[in-house]
């Protein structure tokens, strides 16, 4: 390959005795996409925060255009026209959207003659791209997708010649990821470069080429026209992968059930009279576009936040109202917000094992924690789950996103809960970790536990679920049995189009 826009040469980065990245060399050409393909924790995101310049390699250097970018610097990467979408939102959630496009762009307070360039910079590449935002909302008052979409504007908007993207479609349903992907496609054309990490096949063999790592080292490297789905899921596992399948069996009685379920905060409407049913041993799929109610429904049943109208009911009765209730009632929970409802970053991995069931004989005594039975809990979830980048004492943040879901998974799945409250469960994994989550979660309802699955991933929503209901604008449809549903039917259901379906 000659004259690489860039060039990644033999780049090694440690964390303590962890070796996160080993000797790794990448090219990427003008016009490219190569796609960064391995398991949650094989070196993906640390790579490419060597690259970006958050960590400092121990060896090797980056090149763009055949100037080595200094080590450590994000501003030298952003200048030499690299742009990156994090895995992690990297935004002030007290901010406004403008105002964090507008951070190291402009100064922080414009005048308001160059706001106005700003949004209209920010409008213009939203409506170019087809991600809507609202320049004058506050982040923190956003979903997931849509922050989502503001981290892969802040990158669009500096007008990037190489574009990193990790993991940009993870909170994005699927039209709209294909929406993304096809102007990106478009842009390549005209000379843009683009460095992809996702754990979604349709999006990596969309790719020009595929570099695929396992334990922090390149082990293939593949033309996506010579090579399959298949192989690079075994190439990135070391072993073939196949998703379990769902076997039909009767459902058990109502468990859990939301009626008539409203919530309003700020004039907006989160919640619009939404209402449910789940029984044991079932799987009920909510799939919808982000933004149309799942945050605030995850919150109201997990006792976060208490709705304006209506009620949740478990076993008929009231439900408890606090997280910790809930939690000895036996429901599981995983949120749709990993970091910042699902672990406490700064704490170590057997903490946040354990925080469900501290208060637990097994874990503590008279208030003192039993630290040693807490760290074998810990690492008999880590052996199970099969947890990478360190041990009980590792610090949480430093675990890749795929490896902090299947943490926050882990402690949801161990005490045989008797509801499992499942929002994106499966977002940013991989292949390998999505088999093995669906396999935990279909041996969960084959014990009688109800299974609320909230997914944008139509293809797991039709997989796993015995019924499904879309939601739209806060709004539930009415159940569709899974022998009735395919892509399509779904599709026009998330587009509120209930019509034919509430009159049959």
């Amino acid at each position: 390959m000659t004259n690489p826009v860039l060039h990644l040469d033999s780049i090694t980065k440690r964390f303590g005795p962890l070796l996160a990245v080993d000797a790794v060399s990448l090219r990427l050409r003008r016009g490219e996409v190569l796609a960064l393909l391995g398991e949650n924790g094989a070196g993906k995101t640390t790579l490419v925060n060597v690259l970006f310049g958050h960590y400092r390699a121990d060896a090797g250097t980056v090149t763009v255009d055949g100037t080595p970018l200094p080590p450590e610097s994000p501003r030298a990467a952003i200048g030499a026209g690299v742009g990156m979408v994090h895995q992690h939102f990297a935004l002030a959630s007290n901010l406004t959207v403008l105002d964090n496009v507008a951070l190291g762009l402009d100064p922080l307070w414009l005048p308001w003659s160059r706001r106005a360039a700003v949004r209209a910079r920010l409008l213009a590449a939203s409506e170019k791209f087809g991600l809507p935002v609202d320049p004058d909302a506050r982040v923190a008052d956003l979903s997931v997708g849509e922050r989502q979409r503001v981290e892969i504007l802040k990158a669009l908007v500096r007008d990037a010649r190489i574009l990193v993207l990790d993991e940009p479609t993870a909170v994005l349903a699927r039209p709209e990821a294909e929406a993304l992907f096809a102007t990106l496609r478009a842009m390549t054309a005209e000379g843009l470069s683009i460095l992809l990490i996702s754990h979604k096949m349709a999006e990596v063999m969309a790719a020009d080429r595929v570099a695929v790592l396992r334990a922090g080292r390149l082990v293939a490297e593949r033309a996506t026209a010579e090579t399959t789905p298949e192989e690079l899921a075994e190439l990135m596992v070391g072993a073939k992968v196949a998703r379990p399948r769902r076997e039909a069996h009767r459902p058990g009685p109502p468990v859990l059930a939301a009626e008539g379920l409203s919530l309003r905060d700020k004039g907006r409407t989160l919640l619009d009279g939404a209402s449910f049913t789940l029984r044991a041993g079932e799987v009920l799929g909510i799939v919808g576009v982000a933004g149309n109610g799942q945050a605030a429904l995850g919150r109201v049943l997990m006792g976060l936040q208490r709705p304006d109208a209506g009620s949740v009911l478990l076993d008929g009765r009231e439900a408890p109202a606090t997280p910790r209730a809930l939690v000895a009632a036996g429901v599981g929970r995983v949120p749709e917000d990993r970091l910042a409802e699902g672990v406490a970053g700064d704490l170590l991995v057997w903490e946040n094992a354990t925080l469900d069931r501290l208060r637990t004989p097994a874990l503590s005594r008279a208030g003192i924690v039993r630290r040693g039975a807490a760290r074998a809990f810990a690492a008999d979830l880590i052996a199970r789950f099969d947890l990478r980048g360190g041990g009980p004492d590792a610090r949480t943040a430093r675990l890749s996103g795929g490896n902090i879901q299947k943490l926050i998974l882990a402690r949801a799945l161990s005490g045989s809960p008797r509801v499992v409250l499942a929002f994106q469960p499966t977002r940013g994994l991989d292949e390998g970790a999505v088999a093995a989550v669906h396999a935990r979660l279909l041996d969960a309802r084959a014990q009688g536990a109800a299974i609320l699955l909230v997914t944008e991933d139509l293809d797991e929503a039709l997989a796993l679920s015995d019924r499904l209901q879309a939601i739209v604008a806060g709004r539930l449809s009415l159940p569709l049995p899974a022998e009735e549903a395919d892509a399509r039917r779904l599709g026009l259901l998330m587009a509120g189009r209930w019509e034919a379906h509430h009159a049959a």
